[in-house]
């Protein structure tokens, strides 16, 4: 690919710091982690002692004060180890934010810190039965009840769901239809009423626990709601860019990652007294992923310097989430087809690429609703 210049000196270090921690704690334990269906706790502190999470929030919180392009960089490492897990996304690109811009000073001055050392792990509930990728949906509902909240409802598809130690729910505090209406609270996941039901089984990501959650009459105080009441659409929208360049940047590093293998692969594997790579066919597939990666690596880069400036608006997030989602699935997808049998094996680092590609053209908004969004801005 293009030199990339986007990072500086103090990221590369950064991200060789992170390559190394990740070759010795992360990647050997990817198959029992696939096994269980979740990741330890204990890697999660182990992230945090070594400034992996979080790493864009204030030092007065915790974090380093560094900015997004170090929370792109564990994204990408993360992702190149052909793993799906564990979901920095979600704990540091969003939650952490959420937090950060709209909790009460008390609330970021206890959880934030707790989130930089891996000792809580954060959730979002958004998604509900009914609703998918549509937020205007929401059902879940919280009512004003004395010096606090009671909310009711249901949401899945939760990451870390059921690892989770605290979460932020969205649900309905108006009668008014639509966007109109919706909340956003902060919650300790230990709560009563609080319930965390099935752990999903997925067709891939397996390492990644998600979840059914339930809310019984779940009580939360006055101020763990973030930001103002019936304003949570407004805030999700604002928040939206950064937690779809998450999805990009992962989306890119994985199919990298399929490429480098595959490459590797082709130079190996013999086939009627030839390696794979001195057929041409073999080479044109190559050829073409390659300037496609190349030109999505400069368009993620250009991407997260906008994102940098405040300067990322919705349908150009929504673009960088569809393309490069859209490109992981073909890109995986050529390079199974180049493993040929051995690709269908679960044995091998590609078929596991290939099973955890398919739900990023779904999860953060799906294909079809970001075409919807882009369509708007023309």
């Amino acid at each position: 690919m293009l030199p990339r210049t986007l990072f500086e000196s103090e990221h590369q270090q950064f991200r060789e710091a992170v390559r190394r921690f990740f070759a010795q704690e992360l990647t050997p334990n990817i198959p029992r982690w696939e096994a269980q269906g979740q990741v330890d706790k204990d890697f999660w502190r182990a992230c945090g002692a070594q400034g992996i999470l979080c790493p864009d929030m204030p030092e007065a919180y915790g974090g380093a004060g560094l900015d997004f392009r170090a929370n792109a960089i564990v994204l990408e490492e993360t992702s190149y180890t052909g793993s799906a897990t564990p979901a920095f996304g979600v704990h540091s690109d969003i939650v952490a934010h959420y937090l950060l811009k709209y909790a009460q000073e008390d609330l970021r001055r206890t959880w934030i810190p707790r989130m930089v050392d891996g000792s809580a792990i954060a959730c979002i509930c958004m998604t509900e039965p009914g609703g998918g990728s549509d937020l205007k949906a929401i059902r879940t509902t919280a009512v004003r009840e004395g010096d606090g909240w009671r909310i009711n409802g249901a949401k899945t598809f939760i990451t870390n769901g059921v690892t989770a130690d605290i979460a932020v729910i969205a649900a309905r505090t108006g009668a008014e239809p639509g966007a109109k209406g919706i909340s956003l609270f902060f919650c300790e996941t230990d709560r009563p009423g609080y319930k965390v039901g099935r752990k999903l089984d997925k067709v891939g990501q397996h390492s990644s626990d998600v979840a059914e959650i339930f809310f019984d009459d779940l009580r939360v105080p006055a101020d763990y709601l973030l930001g103002a009441e019936n304003q949570g659409f407004v805030l999700m929208m604002q928040e939206l860019p950064q937690e779809r360049m998450s999805i990009a940047v992962t989306a890119h590093s994985a199919a990298q990652r399929a490429y480098d293998l595959t490459v590797d692969y082709v130079k190996q594997r013999q086939a009627f007294g030839h390696t794979l790579l001195e057929f041409q066919n073999t080479r044109f597939v190559l050829a073409d992923l390659r300037t496609k990666l190349q030109v999505g690596w400069t368009h993620l880069d250009a991407c997260i310097a906008a994102l940098l400036q405040g300067k990322l608006t919705t349908d150009q997030a929504a673009s960088a989430k569809l393309f490069h989602t859209e490109l992981r699935s073909e890109v995986t997808d050529a390079c199974v087809q180049l493993f040929g049998g051995y690709g269908y094996m679960n044995e091998y680092e590609i078929a596991r690429l290939w099973k955890d590609t398919r739900i990023q053209r779904i999860y953060g908004g799906s294909s079809e609703i970001m075409k919807e969004l882009i369509s708007r801005a023309i």
